[in-house]
């Protein structure tokens, strides 16, 4: 469960620096300031609830279901998909740097290449649930790109950034309330 759980915290963790940092205008200063408050306290509770589990509960398994815990789950193929992100994010913004992309690209580009990293990662671990947050920051990664292109370019890091930041949220929510569950029940 811990190691589960690491990799819940990391997504959380992320989801709320994605909606952080990218919380700004063409939103008013209110609503920015509404939506980093809302993701902090989000990141919070999660912690909460997170460690609430882990204190009641029992270990649970981490299978889809399947009873079968997942063990190691960051080593072997692991390493080499955090690889081909961090060289995929990085030589894809210096890419769009090069090319005069607009600078909203960039959170684009990070939703995109996360995404397709969760994809990768859901047949790695075996994990459909994986895949869900993995779908959801991908395409709002391809939509914030097309965006760039257009009038709307401004709108990217609201589309592209906070929408990715509460999929990982709402992700890792569904994650530990499942866990929270798994180990309240008698």
């Amino acid at each position: 469960m811990l190691q589960r759980m690491s990799g819940v915290f990391i997504g959380a963790l992320f989801g709320t620096v994605f909606v952080v940092a990218n919380a700004h205008d063409p939103l008013s200063p209110a609503v920015g300031v509404t939506l980093r408050v809302v993701a902090v306290l989000t990141f919070g509770g999660l912690l909460a609830l997170a460690l609430l589990a882990g204190r009641r509960g029992r270990a649970v398994g981490d299978g889809d279901g399947d009873g079968a815990p997942r063990v190691d789950w960051f080593r072997g193929k692991f390493g080499f998909v955090v690889a081909a992100e961090a060289v995929l994010l990085v030589g894809g913004r210096l890419a769009l740097r090069g090319a005069g992309a607009p600078d909203e690209t960039a959170v684009a580009w990070i939703a995109l290449i996360v995404g397709l990293h969760f994809m990768a990662l859901a047949a790695v671990w075996q994990r459909r649930s994986v895949a869900v947050p993995g779908t959801a920051l991908t395409a709002l990664g391809v939509v914030g790109l097309g965006m760039a292109a257009t009038r709307a370019v401004v709108w990217v890091p609201f589309v592209s950034g906070v929408l990715s930041g509460v999929a990982l949220l709402g992700g890792c929510a569904y994650a530990i309330a499942q866990t929270y569950r798994s180990a309240v029940r008698p």
